[in-house]
């Protein structure tokens, strides 16, 4: 039986990079790369894309779009890292965590890597939302805080220039109009109608990633307490390899650090707070579980292999 063909349309981006490192040494596929003078000649693009079984796009959004534009093959199924096509039609979204979500990417011709902040936010929320624990309507805020890496070729310069300003010592609040890219997936995969106040920050980190919803335990139907909390989400991410609730003493060090799991392909849930009020936060690494990761996850469940083949649990 052949070897299933994988072109990578984007790899000199952080995940394209990262996929192609990932699946460098995998000898169950084929990897298709285009001359380096080549990167941006449409043509031989349109053939690669045609050629492969599967494509990864990294790319920027429009990009993107016209990327899928040049797909004439029927046979041809896509991975999309950009936020291109989260919440379009006909799109499968790559979190196959969420109930019924596996099968639909086994058998999607087309399929959305979630975004980071959104895989984070999502771990939280839906559950609540589909068990009826949080109204649809609910008033959410969400705050998070992310390596530097996930901004781009820019920025990780900005950070690691020996000579940069003494500002970026610092965490640095962005997306302040309160509009950040991630919130259509946010709210379209949680089932929440009301937009969340959405505040991340970057920080002098290269990996790693926290995303933390507060909530008063009045907010919750049935779910108002650490243990019901707890509960909840052992239920729904039963068996699940990746998806992982935190024991109920953790942190045991009173801190949740956002670069723990650097490197790793896993998302953890912590559940804390007291009889008013809670705190629930997901930590993963906002290249691994939250980009590459998540790419590698959804790759292999299209074209039949083991789900974590590839990941580093």
């Amino acid at each position: 039986m052949s070897k299933p063909k994988i072109y990578i349309d984007g790899k000199e981006g952080t995940t394209g990079l990262q996929i192609y490192e990932r699946l460098g040494a995998r000898e169950d596929i084929e990897l298709l790369l285009i001359d380096e003078d080549k990167r941006k000649d449409v043509e031989e693009r349109r053939k690669l894309l045609n050629t492969a079984d599967l494509v990864f796009l990294c790319l920027p959004d429009g990009a993107a779009r016209e990327a899928v534009s040049l797909i004439e093959s029927g046979s041809t199924r896509v991975i999309d890292c950009s936020t291109a096509h989260r919440t379009a039609e006909g799109w499968a979204y790559g979190f196959p965590e969420l109930p019924g979500q596996r099968e639909i990417i086994r058998t999607a011709g087309r399929a959305a890597n979630p975004g980071c902040y959104a895989t984070g936010f999502l771990s939280l929320t839906r559950p609540l939302v589909e068990m009826g624990a949080l109204d649809q309507d609910a008033f959410v805020t969400c705050h998070a805080l992310s390596g530097y890496t996930g901004a781009g070729k820019k920025a990780i310069a900005q950070y690691e220039d020996p000579d940069r300003e003494g500002e970026l010592d610092s965490p640095r609040h962005y997306a302040v109009t309160l509009a950040h890219k991630h919130i259509p997936e946010m709210m379209a995969v949680s089932g929440l109608t009301r937009k969340p106040i959405f505040m991340p920050m970057i920080c002098d980190f290269p990996q790693g990633m926290t995303v933390t919803v507060p909530l008063f335990a009045g907010q919750l139907r049935g779910a108002g307490s650490v243990a019901a909390l707890r509960e909840l989400y052992e239920g729904y991410y039963a068996g699940s390899p990746i998806v992982q609730l935190r024991p109920a003493d953790a942190p045991a060090c009173g801190f949740i650090g956002s670069n723990n799991l650097a490197g790793k392909d896993v998302l953890q849930i912590f559940v804390n707070g007291n009889e008013e009020q809670l705190m629930l936060t997901a930590r993963l690494d906002n290249l691994g579980k939250g980009a590459s990761g998540a790419a590698v996850q959804n790759m292999n469940l299209m074209l039949g292999f083991d789900e974590t083949k590839g990941l580093n649990l």
